[in-house]
Formats: structure tokens, sequence, C-alpha cells
């Protein structure tokens, strides 16, 4: 195990969830700086790879905000070692009996483990797999769009995610200062969404 010398170990957030993106052997250097950015935007703790294709772990093309000084980037020769106690192995691939992602119940501390780009997840990793996940598009999306996907699907089953202006004022570009107008369709979708976040918490208590 090998860890780039510019990464933090200091988690984003409170939260003790944990989540770890695995990369297959990547090759491509935007694909691993897009993971990245999905790692900071969503709250992993740490994005692992294996293989020797990429040995830019360092100036990420696509890190445009510097996660790497925030989300570990760490090297392994068996990703599988990676894996912290108590968290669940979850395989994404288009694989023949995977689970579709729409219908996927995320486990709390898992490490989601993506094929390589040109390849695909190894039988004997797959058949140690907690789950094995497939987002169901008519062709295949590149490893970075992939991370993205499946991390959004996480935070939105989830109770942890934020709904409010507040979160966009954190995390838009500063010179935006744009507001939508309160329209009807949007105001019902508003409360209908903080309807269904209450019945979610009163079904939690």
């Amino acid at each position: 195990m090998s860890e780039n010398k510019t990464t933090s170990v200091t988690s984003p957030t409170e939260s003790t969830a944990r989540t770890i993106i695995a990369l297959t052997n990547p090759k491509s250097s935007s694909n691993v700086g897009g993971a990245m950015r999905a790692a900071g935007c969503y709250d992993a703790q740490k994005v692992v790879y294996s293989g020797d294709r990429f040995n830019r772990a360092v100036r990420l093309a696509a890190d445009t905000q510097k996660v790497h000084e925030i989300v570990p980037l760490v090297h392994y020769e068996d990703l599988l070692t990676a894996l912290e106690p108590g968290m669940k192995l979850v395989c994404v691939d288009l694989i023949e009996g995977a689970i579709p992602l729409p219908n996927f119940e995320h486990p709390e501390n898992a490490m989601y483990l993506f094929g390589p780009e040109d390849g695909t997840i190894k039988q004997q990793v797959i058949n140690k797999a907690d789950a094995v996940v497939y987002i169901p598009t008519i062709g295949c999306m590149n490893l970075a769009a992939s991370v993205n996907v499946v991390l959004y699907d996480k935070l939105a089953k989830s109770q942890q995610h934020q709904l409010d202006n507040d979160l966009i004022k954190k995390s838009r570009d500063r010179n935006n200062k744009i507001k939508v107008k309160e329209l009807k369709y949007q105001k019902n979708t508003i409360k209908e969404a903080k309807r269904l976040e209450l019945e979610k918490l009163n079904a939690s208590k």
C-alpha cells in the first residue's frame, strides 16, 4: 500500500458512516480526478486504486478544487485489503444477475468497487462481494460518471442529505447570485419534498 504524500487522512465531516471508492487499475487521470471530486462532493472518506497504469496521483487533471488535500488517494496492490472492519463490499459493474441501482438499499458503511474503463471486475472479486450493482443505462458510462451516480443515489436515499438554500449558498460559485422565482410547481415540489423528509424522520424514530 502506498499513499500519496499530498493527501490528508482527515474526514471532511462528523458523520459516522464510512464510504470508500475503489478503482480497479484505472488508466485515465481525468477519471480518477473526477472520482476524487465526486468523493469530496458526496462525503466519501477515501479513494483507493490498484494497478500501475495511473501514475499521476499528485497532479490530477480534473481535480480543480484540490480535493486531494481533503480526501486521501491511496494505492493498494489488492483492493480487498482496503476494506475496513464492518464494511460491506459493493461491486459496481454491468454483471448478469446484479441489482439495478434504483432498487438497491445502500449499507451505511461500504466500499464501492468499480471496474476499469476498458474491462470488468474479476470473477474472484465478484464472488467475495456482499452486493453487486449495475446502473441501468443504455450503453455504459465512463468511470467518473458512474462514481457520481452511485454516490448521489446513496445520498438521495439516506437521512443525512440537506435540502435548503444554505447548501446552495455554500456550494455555488461566489459570483452566482441568481434566484428562482416562486412558481406554483416549484412551491408544490418543495412542499412535497419536505413532507417526504418528515415521513422518513418519523419512520426512523
